[in-house]
């Protein structure tokens, strides 16, 4: 796909070199779903008129700053292989705006040439231009050799500061990519750390991208969340990013069932879920689920630390306040609100139990939560033993988690049976024509037939369930 859009553009008379992830990863021998263009010796204004006969030309506009245009091409074929646009921009130069050193801005500037155009991005490994018409690379900072040696380095000591994104972006490069950041890209996220709170939230979680998501979702796709994540608290970004986990760095659990410090079992929680890889809900599910712990621990009479609720000693447990906090956390990096409202609900109610672990039990822990989040809490149970660990390295708890795989087949099995209202054998309709009223009596009934239902699925005809409406009526 990325050659064809090569190809397209090169056809269009621009002197153009393909830059940025699309090199990284080519030369990484990985696919790329980036295609950004750099065109030397023009002005943003003079490659608008030259791209306008080829199709519709928007300006492309990052953290309200112009960069460039976006390429909508007349081509069918071509747009529908870049249904977002191709990125083409001008090469830029710092101009600056006072005497602080964040006194500057970037600007279109047709005299830079693509090697100065290079030095101005973030890191040596995006550093990178291909020429379309000959195939050379212009690498002015060595960011070829420190792909070979999985090294992240970042341009220039002004690349955090220039866009704080940046320090987010760099973690998710350690966990996606597999990089080691060099001693002075850590002295430089220790020093700008607080300077990611200035950071839209968009660009950090919801996604402003055009694959729709934020650099704290990519960080938690990648292979190695953990270890991203333990530099993000070693450096201070971690807490800046997400203030309701400072409280978690080095809390110590005093837990008989793993010895692990909170911050330290949420990102083993975090490592597992993309280890099994399970859903983007549930790996942020993973990252926030315990967060409440520290807001409602309590020494109990057995001299342990305990989190649940407790009448007279604590009103609410941890999940619920953790709920809440993972909910105010996902607002402020304007997560999607189907997927803020899932990850709150996979909080809320990860402390279920397996119980008998039998077909009644599994049929109602679908009544409750529904097939999908039933799944997720599933997975993240899962993630949550295999994050947990015993004294002196033992392993996780084998029991509970042979206990939890084989719940998850009962489940499964009883996808198939009825759960749902829309499974009764009759509807509100039904029970109007027996003389129902609109009203909460009506759904409180189907639900009432429902968990009758659920626990003997042998019942869900249409004369018993009409009988047990009647009988109810005259109740």
């Amino acid at each position: 796909m990325l050659r064809e859009i090569e190809d397209y553009v090169r056809g269009l008379g621009l002197d153009a070199y393909l830059v940025g992830g699309a090199v990284r990863d080519e030369l990484l021998g990985l696919d790329s779903s980036d295609a950004d263009f750099l065109v030397p010796g023009v002005d943003t204004a003079t490659l608008k008129r030259a791209l306008e006969p080829h199709g519709r030309v928007e300006d492309l506009v990052v953290a309200g700053r112009l960069v460039g245009v976006r390429l909508y091409p007349r081509d069918r074929r071509i747009r529908a292989l870049a249904p977002a646009g191709i990125e083409l921009a001008p090469p830029r130069a710092e101009r600056s705006t006072g005497p602080g050193r964040h006194d500057f801005e970037i600007v279109a500037d047709p005299s830079v040439s693509v090697e100065d155009d290079m030095r101005r991005r973030d890191f040596t490994v995006n550093a990178i231009a291909r020429r379309l018409e000959t195939g050379e690379l212009v690498d002015p900072l060595g960011g070829r050799r420190d792909l070979e040696r999985r090294i992240l380095r970042t341009v220039s000591p002004q690349s955090f500061s220039e866009d704080p994104l940046r320090l987010v972006r760099a973690l998710r490069f350690v966990s996606q990519l597999g990089f080691d950041p060099d001693e002075t890209l850590l002295e430089q996220m220790r020093a700008e750390a607080p300077s990611v709170r200035l950071v839209s939230g968009e660009r950090i979680g919801g996604g402003l991208a055009a694959d729709g998501m934020g650099e704290l979702s990519k960080l938690l796709l990648g292979r190695e969340p953990a270890r991203a994540l333990r530099i993000a608290r070693d450096t201070g970004v971690l807490v800046e990013l997400l203030p309701e986990l400072e409280p978690a760095i080095g809390f110590d659990q005093e837990s008989r069932y793993h010895d692990l410090t909170l911050d330290e079992h949420t990102f083993a929680v975090v490592q597992a879920a993309a280890d099994e890889g399970f859903s983007l809900a549930v790996r942020l599910a993973g990252l926030l689920h315990d967060v409440g712990k520290p807001h409602v621990a309590w020494r109990g009479p057995d001299g342990r630390l305990h989190d649940d609720a407790q009448p007279g000693v604590a009103a609410r447990g941890h999940a619920e306040v953790g709920a809440e906090l993972a909910d105010r956390a996902l607002r402020r990096l304007r997560y999607p609100n189907a997927l803020r409202e899932r990850v709150v609900r996979i909080v809320r109610r990860h402390m279920f139990q397996v119980g008998s672990g039998d077909a009644v039990a599994a049929r109602r822990f679908l009544r409750r939560h529904g097939d999908d989040l039933a799944f997720e809490l599933l997975d993240h149970k899962r993630a949550d033993l295999l994050g947990k660990r015993g004294s002196a390295g033992e392993p996780p708890p084998l029991d509970e988690l042979e206990a939890l795989a084989a719940f998850r087949e009962v489940v499964q099995a009883e996808r198939g049976s009825p759960h749902r209202l829309a499974d009764l054998a009759v509807d509100g309709g039904d029970l109007l024509a027996l003389g129902f009223r609109q009203g909460p009596q009506l759904g409180q009934v189907l639900e009432e037939l429902l968990d009758a239902v659920v626990d003997d699925p042998r019942l869900n005809t249409r004369d018993e369930l009409l009988a047990r409406a009647r009988a109810r009526m005259r109740s």
